[in-house]
């Protein structure tokens, strides 16, 4: 699919990291971008500095009402044909704590819900809405998922966040062989260690023995490269159904 003016895209967790990264490549390409995010200070100050080109809105990836306001801001928009789906929470949980107490369930189901349950309301939402379009060159939209590489080697601790992206994984062929018949594709990336805000609160040391970590390139990925494999996923006609990993050939080790 071209990505050309005029055409919009949601980009979900969308003011920062990863997703901000993400809009930004958008908006470079001339397409008008909606950014889904909580964050309402740097979602106005992102939507004052590409005035016209870029709407912010304030939601929930997992309540369908939210969601869906969103949807139809970007109906209003332009052509609502792209999805780069990168918001999400992470936190430690442990099936037995220090103390020998069970682990979280709030915590657990919280953490699914943002990360697993968004994700799905996400891309129905989103699916319902660019089945609408008509085709070009054979399609009517793209979807891009974003998954870790948590979910095929989840760390102790990591107990929600990984069965959530593995959660996101499973359904990647699944999704792209339903819309299929709409014309629509779905693939997912799973990123290892980038460099965003999450990391950013970590120590240096932290931050430079997990940078070491990676065989090649060695150090932490850089969100604006995550961008180019979210767009080049959007414009490869024949990527359909897969999950991409983006780490730099890490393995995760049990901690």
């Amino acid at each position: 699919m071209q990505l050309t003016k005029g055409m919009t895209a949601i980009v979900t967790g969308g003011v920062s990291g990863l997703g901000e990264a993400s809009a930004i490549a958008l908006l470079e390409r001339g397409l008008n971008v909606v950014a889904v995010d909580l964050n309402e200070e740097r979602g106005a100050a992102m939507e004052q500095h590409y005035a016209g080109q870029l709407k912010f809105i304030k939601a929930d990836v997992a309540d369908g009402e939210q969601m869906q306001a969103a949807i139809t801001a970007a109906e209003t928009f332009g052509e609502f044909r792209a999805l780069i789906h990168c918001a999400g929470v992470g936190g430690p949980v442990r099936l037995v704590d220090k103390d020998g107490n069970p682990g979280s369930l709030e915590k657990y189901t919280q953490i699914v819900r943002v990360n697993l349950i968004g994700t799905f309301n996400t891309l129905r939402l989103s699916a319902a809405s660019m089945a609408k379009n008509a085709p070009i060159d054979e399609e009517r939209g793209a979807c891009v998922l974003t998954a870790s590489v948590a979910g095929y080697e989840g760390q102790i601790g990591q107990i929600p966040y990984a069965s959530a992206k593995a959660g996101i994984i499973g359904m990647t062929l699944v999704a792209a062989r339903d819309l299929a018949t709409k014309r629509i594709r779905v693939c997912t990336i799973a990123p290892g260690l980038f460099d965003t805000p999450i990391l950013a609160k970590l120590p240096d040391d932290i931050r430079q023995s997990l940078a070491a970590s990676v065989p090649n390139p060695p150090r932490l990925g850089k969100p604006n490269e995550y961008a180019l494999t979210a767009l080049h996923i959007l414009e490869n006609p024949m990527l359909n159904g897969e999950t991409i990993r983006l780490d730099g050939a890490i393995r995760m080790q049990p901690r």
